[in-house]
């Protein structure tokens, strides 16, 4: 991919938008967000941006290639992406160019076909007309190792033809696709230490979604490595945010949750952890102009996700619930943790406060008449407004080093220290 025209030598990627084309009046906000997300993505490398209406073009030395391509992986918004070569609008110096890339391409006879798309209208050649004209000089060049397949080629040759340029590329790479970070207003994630959670966190930035993530801790019920799981889980989903940082809040629950063990009959225990969860998930959101409430429930997955459980679990709550994994299957589920690299992390062995003391014969259908008597048998409206008051916040970077686990014995003791040692 180095650019061969003026031997200027640079490398190049051609983005594309994808539906962000189809925003109408609004579709420079989105484009322009793109262009920001992309530039706080490379801004310590060699890369600059070339806009236009439809595309951008991004120029960048060789030392920063692996770099860039994998930061566009992870970059909501794109469509699609090509590493492209840069030629003349003279169609001979084109035809030379590229027999000169393709000599040292192809290393044995293949088939191949030409696609081209003219975006400068006063190009005299038309698409097809450029493509019947510039194949019969790559041919004659190379007739022993190219063969044309208009059906089925190992390889195809794209020519854009634009305003300034000619830009040719043999692969299209696909983006994440969606829209661009901070277009779609900010949510909270309700994230756990397990594998839909996290994916629900990527789905929800991958649409353009501002994120927040809450974790519900309690110490000394469970493990500290399982906040330790949580934050390398944030260290990962921080890649997709718009600045490579997430603000991750850490929600002490044990007196919370011992309350209910004590107090609430077994097969209600999930269900009643779960509302008073969505209670204090509700009271943050207010109080931080955040717009909804985002989970990793999947329809009849778990005991707690039936259609039942869950109209009882969120009736306690005013805040918009956004499950987008609703009706994802487990296997889907685990293939986007893989894809993004979660899954490693959420299988690690240690419980967070909704896989521990599970009853042997949870609700599947809890009502709320039900939900409200056993809430009735303590006082969990102190025990909320103490666990607001203790919620602890901690910026999560992709380089964030330090674990909870080796500071305490409890969540607050391990948070004080490490705020003490100056390590948040």
């Amino acid at each position: 991919m180095l650019l061969l025209y003026n031997n200027y030598m640079k490398h190049i990627i051609l983005v594309r938008f994808g539906e962000l084309v189809l925003k109408g009046k609004n579709i420079k906000f989105f484009i322009n967000l793109l262009y920001d997300n992309i530039y706080n993505k490379l801004r310590n490398t060699s890369a600059t941006i070339e806009r236009h209406h439809d595309r951008f073009f991004i120029h960048y030395d060789e030392k920063d290639s692996d770099f860039v391509v994998n930061a566009l992986q992870e970059i909501p918004g794109i469509h699609s992406y090509s590493k492209v070569y840069q030629t003349s609008l003279d169609i001979n110096i084109c035809a030379s160019d590229t027999v000169k890339v393709l000599q040292e391409k192809i290393d044995k006879p293949t088939t191949f076909k030409i696609e081209s798309k003219r975006s400068n209208k006063e190009f005299y050649l038309t698409s097809l007309e450029f493509s019947r004209t510039i194949a019969p000089i790559i041919l004659s060049n190379l007739n022993s190792k190219l063969h044309v397949d208009v059906h089925n080629p190992l390889l195809t040759l794209t020519y854009e033809i634009r305003n300034d340029f000619i830009y040719y590329y043999f692969d299209s790479f696909q983006g994440l696709g969606g829209f661009p970070s901070k277009s779609s207003g900010k949510g909270l994630v309700m994230l756990s230490g397990g594998i839909d959670s996290p994916v629900c966190s990527f789905l929800s930035l991958k649409q353009g979604m501002d994120i927040e993530l809450f974790h519900f801790e309690s110490s000394p019920l469970t493990p500290l490595e399982s906040i330790d799981k949580v934050i390398d889980l944030a260290k990962v989903i921080s890649k997709y945010t718009f600045n490579e940082k997430i603000k991750l809040n850490i929600v002490p629950i044990s007196n919370l949750h011992s309350a209910i063990l004590e107090n609430v009959k077994d097969s209600y225990i999930i269900t009643i952890l779960r509302r008073m969860m969505y209670r204090i998930a509700s009271v943050y959101c207010i109080k931080n102009d955040i717009l909804c409430i985002i989970n990793g429930e999947s329809l009849g997955q778990v005991a707690s996700q039936t259609l039942q459980s869950m109209n009882t679990i969120s009736s306690v709550s005013n805040t918009l619930i956004l499950r987008p994994l609703l009706t994802y299957d487990k296997q889907d589920i685990m293939k986007i943790s893989r894809n993004i690299k979660t899954y490693d992390i959420s299988i690690r062995p240690f419980n967070d406060c909704c896989s521990i003391y599970v009853p042997t014969h949870p609700a599947t259908k809890p009502d709320i008449k039900n939900s409200l008597e056993e809430e009735s048998k303590f006082d969990y409206n102190t025990l909320i407004a103490d666990v607001l008051r203790n919620i602890k916040h901690i910026t999560i970077t992709p380089s964030t080093s330090f674990k909870i686990s080796e500071y305490g014995l409890t969540f607050l003791e391990a948070f004080e220290e490490l705020r003490k040692q100056g390590l948040l």
